[in-house]
This record gives structure tokens, C-alpha cells and sequence, in this order.
């Protein structure tokens, strides 16, 4: 029998008012209840997560910091054990994702606005980093976000079509989205796409099928759909859309993105106006049109997520300590509150993992 657990990223620190304390880790049951197994502590801003089904491992950056850690994963109790970890050759990691080998794991440094390749071993621990890719270009207009580059994300280009050593880094603080792979003994193969000024890209999420790429802007709280060449690494802006009403004007930021699995809807969480944007999407085009805003129940929807059902999606508000839940509806794709709240400290970021029991 399949038994689904979750792990909840969070903020820990007292500089970011957080009331986390580690990794939570979840049982999730067929009928969506949540209920809570451990707590690995005490970590500082275990954030955004990255799980290797292979090794059985989980992995964390830790922001604000400049370290990556690891967690073997008990296959029948889905409970944490500490593996170590490394530093990433860059400040402030805010996200991670593997190299399509599986072998290595990159790390973006906001901070430092770097990209760092960690080898893995067998075992699933951490090498030593390599020496960390700098990205470089024109900074963007706005005074205090943007005054060096910022990588946001690393997520690798891979869908139900495609399975690319591409890894897909929006650049919030050079208003760039950069394309990026690692040659075996090779230098890294960067292309760079410039995104409106003042746009600050931050999140990056893939439709299945259709080779586009959609990019949350976290400045002007907009989305751009962008082409993408699998072959070549070549990102061309197609359109651009906001994910706020047009008489929003109270301080807001785009965070969170995600693709249903069926390709039909785009979702964009909204820091401030507290919102999820749910936007159709063409079916032949693949371009966002129809938005829907749906409240999160909560305050600065960081980051969001589907559930591995594909109909279930989740709201982590860092600053009301709460994952909300919601159901897709399968008529208009809209998320539908179900009335379950998870309480935990600051969340962050949410990964599943299903295994048989």
C-alpha cells in the first residue's frame, strides 16, 4: 500500500521574524490529513528542499547561510537522519536542484549570484563544491533589489517530453533568465535572455508538453512565457501578463509558480495582495489568459505546490505559520479551499515523496 510523506522547509531566524525550528516531516493519508512525525532540529533556515528517490535522501540549503545539508530518508517511517553537509562556494542559497546524471546537485547563491555544481556521493552525502559559475550583465533600475545579481532558482528543464541537462536560473537583480549546463570536463555552457526592465524573474515552472517556460517576476508581479529550445539552451520572450488586478496598488510580490500536470492551468502566488492567480491556459499556444484570484488564507504566500494526486495544491503563508489545502476544481481548474490548515513555523517550501509500504 502507497504511503505519501511530505517535508516542510521553513525560516528559522530571528532576522526573518521566523518561528520555525527544522524540517517537518509529515505522514499524508489517502483522504489529504496531515500528521506530523518529526521535527528535525534544531537547523537554521532549512528553505527550499530537493529529494533524491534513488539514494533515498533529502537535501536542504540553508539561507541566509552558506551550506548545504543532508538527510537519509528511513524507506518505511519517511523519519530524517543527519548525513552531513557541505559549504556551496556562494552566500545565501536559496535553491537547488540535481544534474540530470543525478551525480551532483546545483545550488543558486542569491547573495553572491553564483551557481555552484556538489558533487554526491553513494551514499547520498556531500562532496566537496566546485569552484561556482558568476553570472554577470546588466543590473535592473530598482535601488535596493537589484544592485548585483540575485539567482533565484536552478530548477532543470525536464517535462513529460523533454529530459534536458538545462537548468533554467531566473535572475531577479540582472532582470535576466539564464540557461545553463555543465559539460562533463567541460566549462559551463550559459546563455542569458534579458526580461523587462525592472521585472526582477524569480521562480521558473515548466508546461508539460509544450517547450515553454514560465517565468513569475517578483518586481512588477507579472508572468512571461518564454520559448525554450531544448537543443540549444535559447529562450525567446513570447508574453507577458499580470498577477494582480489591475486596481491592486497596495505593496505586493510575485513568488511561488507551478504548471497543473495536465498543462491546462498556471498558478502564481502573491505576496501581499495574498492571493493565488490562476490563469488558463491555451491549449494550443500554451499562452496564460482567463485569471482567476483565489485568497491563501494567509499572509505571504511564499511558495506553492501540487500534491502528488495532481488535484491538490498547497498554499505555504510564512508569515500565518500555515499550509493551506486546496482541491482543484475540474470543471474551471480553480483551487477550492477543503478547510484543512496545517499550523507549522515560517514555511517555505513542501516536497512529497510516495512509497509502497
Amino acid at each position: 500500500m502507497a504511503r505519501t510523506f511530505a517535508y516542510v522547509g521553513c525560516r528559522t531566524t530571528r532576522e526573518r521574524h521566523a518561528e520555525g525550528t527544522g524540517i517537518g516531516v509529515y505522514d499524508v493519508d489517502a483522504c489529504g490529513a496531515w500528521r506530523h512525525l518529526q521535527t528535525f532540529e534544531p537547523l537554521t533556515n532549512p528553505s527550499f528542499l530537493a529529494l533524491d528517490d534513488r539514494r533515498g535522501t533529502l537535501y536542504t540549503v540553508h539561507g541566509d547561510g552558506d551550506s548545504v545539508s543532508a538527510f537519509g530518508i528511513e524507506p518505511r517511517t519517511g523519519l530524517l537522519s543527519a548525513l552531513g553537509g557541505q559549504p556551496c562556494a556562494g552566500r545565501n542559497p536559496v535553491h537547488l536542484d540535481f544534474t540530470r546524471d543525478g551525480d551532483a546537485l546545483a545550488v543558486a547563491g542569491y547573495a553572491s549570484g553564483t551557481a555552484t555544481l556538489i558533487p554526491l556521493a553513494p551514499d547520498g552525502s556531500l562532496d566537496a563544491a566546485q569552484a561556482p559559475l558568476i553570472f554577470d550583465g546588466e543590473r535592473g533600475p530598482h535601488r535596493i533589489e537589484q544592485t548585483s545579481a540575485h539567482p533565484h532558482q536552478i530548477a532543470r528543464y525536464v517535462t513529460r517530453r523533454y529530459d534536458t541537462d538545462w537548468h533554467i536560473v531566473p535572475d531577479k537583480g540582472l532582470d535576466t533568465v539564464f540557461a545553463i549546463r555543465w559539460p562533463k570536463d567541460e566549462a559551463p555552457v550559459v546563455h542569458a535572455a534579458r526580461a523587462r526592465e525592472g521585472a526582477g524573474p524569480r521562480h521558473a515552472a515548466f508546461h508539460p508538453e509544450l517547450p515553454l517556460v514560465y517565468v513569475a517576476n517578483e518586481l512588477d508581479s507579472t508572468v512571461t512565457t518564454w520559448s525554450f529550445d531544448p537543443l540549444t539552451g535559447q529562450l525567446d520572450a513570447l508574453h507577458t501578463v499580470s498577477t494582480i488586478p489591475p486596481n491592486h496598488h497596495d505593496p505586493t510580490r510575485a513568488a511561488g509558480i507551478v504548471v497543473s500536470p495536465d498543462g491546462r492551468a498556471l498558478y502564481v502566488s502573491n505576496r501581499g495582495h495574498d492571493t493565488i492567480a490562476t490563469f488558463q491556459l491555451d491549449r494550443s499556444t500554451g499562452r496564460p489568459r482567463d485569471v482567476h484570484w483565489t485568497p491563501t488564507g494567509g499572509q505571504c504566500p511564499r511558495f506553492l505546490c501540487i500534491g502528488p494526486d495532481g488535484r491538490t495544491l498547497y498554499a505555504a503563508n510564512e508569515h500565518s505559520h500555515t499550509i493551506v489545502q486546496f482541491q482543484i476544481d475540474t470543471d474551471g481548474n480553480q483551487p477550492v479551499a477543503t478547510g484543512r490548515v496545517i499550523r507549522t513555523g515560517s514555511p517555505v517550501g513542501i516536497i512529497f515523496r510516495t512509497t509502497e509500504d
